[in-house]
């Protein structure tokens, strides 16, 4: 397939920030060329998206996603996060069957590519994983996902404390099902949930294998001083420093949240290249803190920006993610932190170098993947336009009605904000069916 676009204003997002209006010339999954003008490019395309009076970005790259928990929206709310964790997510996942854990993905999927986001970093229950791996695969969604891993813990419902051999046989057969599907669009990351539900020699096992595959670790730390307390009291040091003395702090593990970091932990995740994922609306509404994200960018460490579950934010809604980064900081450290570029930047080639892919999606540029969102301006909330910064128009006034279009790999997978690649109605259906379903089991 060879599609162009044709006089978009541009967002590249690339190292230096160009933007400017043109044309974008896709093969097959990748960017060919981008220009002022590829008009004569338009005799050879199988398709033409106008895009005259758009705006053309990358796609967002949401580091921090729950697929499995989009069913339990509503559920919830209101509470701190062991609470939260003990009381109602856990018992909720813990009914899961195979039908729910799909449909509780498609319908987090619908709301991802609706809002723009193209490519996530997720983590699923202990159960059914294939069921989400599939929903993905269907969807045209960009995922790296994975097995949740619980070998340990208090009050952990017996359908989800595994054995330890387990787990990882599980985790391991997942992997090399899925790993590397559809030309890499899937990929596995191994998911111990929290050092809490994990024990010693899992996490180890688990260090071993990501080196083995060659594959991303993905987990929660420091999210809540209460969790802070209980890895002290079991493991007699904090979490980023437990990780490390494990062996675990490593360019391929990714942490969660990281609201409660001493001076030695920030170190550690600088000096051994652990990336962050900063989840603002989860971490307001469960009341675990603000995480100093101004320091860590300062001190050069990757920092990604995700939503984290339906029912901890309630939505999956990357605008709003944005506009939370960007506002959340300044009272403390002033009105030019965190500036508008800096957190769409956190959005796009921030979350892509977090996942490590840098080097295939997060920006517009020849060579990289067509993950690409439209998002139309023209409307009383985003007015009036002249002379106005387009990264503060899209950080602090567009929101998700205003995509239009999506495209993923080179395909339309949203045009004129409608699904292409998901049913609608029989995911909405099936959901309420499934959560039904899940409230009578528990």
């Amino acid at each position: 397939m060879k599609l162009l676009i044709k006089q978009a204003h541009i967002l590249t997002m690339n190292s230096a920030d160009e933007q400017f209006i043109g044309d974008v010339w896709i093969e097959g999954q990748r960017i060919v060329h981008i220009g002022a003008d590829l008009g004569a490019l338009e005799k050879q395309a199988d398709r033409v998206l106008q895009g005259a009076g758009k705006v053309l970005l990358p796609g967002f790259v949401q580091t921090h996603v729950h697929l499995c928990q989009t069913l339990f929206r509503g559920r919830a709310d209101d509470l701190e996060l062991m609470d939260w964790l003990r009381n109602r997510i856990w018992p909720l996942e813990a009914s899961h069957d195979e039908e729910s854990v799909y449909y509780s993905a498609l319908l987090g999927i619908g709301e991802l590519i609706r809002s723009g986001t193209t490519t996530i970093l997720d983590m699923e229950t202990v159960n059914y994983t294939d069921s989400a791996f599939r929903a993905i695969a269907e969807s045209g969604l960009r995922a790296i996902s994975g097995k949740v891993m619980m070998d340990h813990g208090d009050n952990v419902p017996d359908r989800l404390l595994e054995r330890t051999e387990e787990s990882l046989r599980q985790s391991v057969e997942l992997l090399e099902k899925w790993n590397g599907l559809d030309d890499g669009r899937i990929q596995y990351a191994f998911c111990p949930r929290f050092v809490v539900s994990c024990t010693e020699r899992l996490l180890k096992e688990v260090r071993d294998l990501s080196a083995h595959y060659d594959v991303r670790v993905h987990t929660h730390a420091s999210e809540n001083r209460g969790e802070i307390e209980l890895v002290e009291q079991e493991r007699g040091m904090r979490n980023v420093v437990y990780l490390d003395h494990i062996g675990l702090a490593n360019p391929r593990l990714i942490l969660a949240h990281c609201i409660w970091l001493d001076e030695e932990e920030k170190r550690i995740i600088r000096d051994k290249g652990v990336k962050v994922t900063h989840c603002p609306g989860s971490n307001l509404k469960l009341a675990s803190g603000i995480a100093e994200i101004p320091e860590l960018l300062s001190r050069e460490i990757h920092v990604g920006l995700g939503a984290d579950g339906a029912p901890c934010n309630n939505n999956l809604d990357m605008f709003q993610e944005m506009r939370l980064a960007a506002l959340i900081h300044k009272a403390e450290h002033g009105p030019t932190s965190m500036d508008a570029k800096t957190v769409l930047r956190m959005a796009t080639m921030g979350g892509a170098e977090v996942l490590g892919m840098e080097s295939e999606i997060g920006s517009i540029e020849p060579g990289k993947r067509a993950d690409l969102i439209m998002i139309d301006l023209n409307d009383f909330h985003t007015f009036p336009s002249y002379d106005v910064d387009m990264y503060s128009r899209i950080v602090y006034s567009a929101t998700r009605g205003d995509v239009e279009t999506v495209l993923i790999d080179g395909k339309v997978v949203l045009e004129n904000k409608r699904h292409l690649t998901l049913d609608k109605q029989r995911i909405l259906k099936e959901s309420d069916r499934s959560i039904k379903r899940l409230i009578k089991r528990m």
